[in-house]
């Protein structure tokens, strides 16, 4: 079944945590508070004793997927600091991460707890909430549940006492020192990092600071802000699904951290689209013959021809003004300045998870866009274009056109004769 929470009063915490630390066992030097170095009082404590911090970026994502699954308030954890359920929750999320490594090359918390026994302090405040240390604690509750001589020594366990006026702030700051930076061995998933940055670029208003603080550089942590932006943008907007970050929290780390750049510089209108797109291709991942990151660029700079051709393809217009057929036929865009883009009708269509022709459609573009900026490297991006066209071209059926898009279709017939006219001048010119 596993260990089970039994909260201590706060009041009974406090007062024994109190009398133990006029005659600590040692006085430990703490180098993460407030920029100095200063003396901690190391006590003994019964394990039952100390309760776990809930605002713990480690585990906000998995306590972000057991509210959205067991369909709680989204501050069942913060306001559950004293719950004995919300703690139990938040027992077993830290007991199955002390039962995890990493990629072969860590071993699980657990197993180094039940082989060295506790090496290092937990750090807790005068209540006993556990600032530093809340897995490992988890990891011996379960070793001493299992109530055997080997494991007898869980019964109590030596933690470091923080100042009783330590602020809130000041316990985020030591969280981001002692576990935020880049060589934590059992890295934060990419979101809780990213939490942990924003709460500490909240705090500090400053991205320099905090670099230098996490032992980063300012590009990785203004990046790492941007995608969790972008992440809650598209649960929020795009899936209806706010705050579900079990959606993105695995293979979708870097599909987020490319998107911010893959933006940059573009007018609302193309950025919005392109997110579109980037977004769309993300949920159906799956169908893409290889991944998704060798579709940066039908998001990125490649955007507007993406966009171009799945309006070709869907027969959806992006110009205000412009007619818009769904007959599938080949339409050639007519350069007006004074027209605005528009590209909500396909923001629209890609929005529809039910539309698999405009979902195909916009894989066959993003292909064709990729594909042909290969050709044009290698010199055969023109002959590529001509013959996408013509291929289009031979499959109109005119005889089943209806008699109202006569004009449009007269319209851009011109523009195809006219255009088609000018590239064989050029040709013609070149072959001099």
């Amino acid at each position: 079944m596993g260990y089970t929470i039994t909260i201590i009063s706060p009041a009974e915490r406090e007062t024994t945590i109190r009398k133990a630390t006029q005659s600590p066992m040692k006085l430990e030097d703490f180098y993460y508070l407030r920029n100095t170095r200063i003396p901690l009082p190391v006590i003994r404590i019964d394990i039952k004793l100390p309760i776990y911090r809930m605002e713990n970026f480690r585990t906000f994502t998995n306590q972000k997927e057991f509210i959205t699954k067991e369909k709680l308030p989204q501050d069942f954890f913060i306001k559950g600091q004293e719950s004995e359920r919300a703690q139990q929750i938040q027992h077993e999320i830290l007991s199955s991460l002390a039962r995890k490594g990493k990629d072969g090359t860590v071993t699980p918390v657990l197993d180094v707890l039940r082989k060295d026994k506790q090496r290092e302090f937990l750090l807790v405040t005068t209540s006993g909430i556990v600032v530093n240390g809340n897995r490992r604690l988890a990891a011996m509750r379960e070793l001493y549940d299992e109530d055997t001589p080997e494991t007898d020594s869980f019964s109590h366990v030596n933690v470091m006492v923080l100042p009783a006026d330590v602020t809130l702030n000041e316990i985020v700051d030591i969280e981001a020192s002692l576990q935020g930076k880049p060589e934590t061995k059992l890295d934060y998933d990419w979101i809780g990092d990213a939490k942990l940055i924003s709460c500490e670029v909240d705090i500090h208003k400053s991205i320099s600071n905090v670099a230098k603080r996490l032992n980063r550089n300012e590009k990785d942590i203004r990046n790492a802000i941007q995608a969790l932006a972008e992440a809650d943008l598209y649960l929020k907007e795009w899936v209806k699904a706010e705050g579900e970050y079990n959606r993105v929290k695995d293979d979708a780390e870097q599909f987020f951290k490319d998107l911010p750049k893959r933006l940059e510089g573009k007018d609302m209108q193309l950025e919005n689209a392109s997110r579109a797109i980037a977004w769309a291709l993300f949920d159906n991942r799956e169908k893409l013959p290889s991944r998704i990151y060798d579709f940066n660029a039908a998001f990125g700079k490649l955007a507007p021809d993406v966009l171009d051709r799945l309006s070709n393809n869907l027969g959806i217009a992006t110009e205000q003004g412009s007619p818009s057929y769904d007959d599938g036929e080949f339409m050639v865009d007519i350069e007006n300045d004074d027209e605005f883009v528009s590209y909500d009708a396909l923001i629209e269509s890609l929005k529809d998870k039910n539309n698999e022709d405009a979902i195909n459609a916009l894989i066959d573009a993003c292909q064709e866009s990729i594909e042909t900026e290969k050709g044009q490297k290698s010199g055969d991006a023109a002959l590529r274009a001509v013959s996408q066209a013509h291929s289009k071209l031979i499959s109109v059926d005119i005889s089943r056109a209806n008699a109202k898009t006569f004009p449009g279709i007269i319209k851009q017939l011109d523009s195809i004769a006219t255009i088609t006219k000018r590239l064989r001048d050029s040709l013609d010119n070149l072959n001099k």
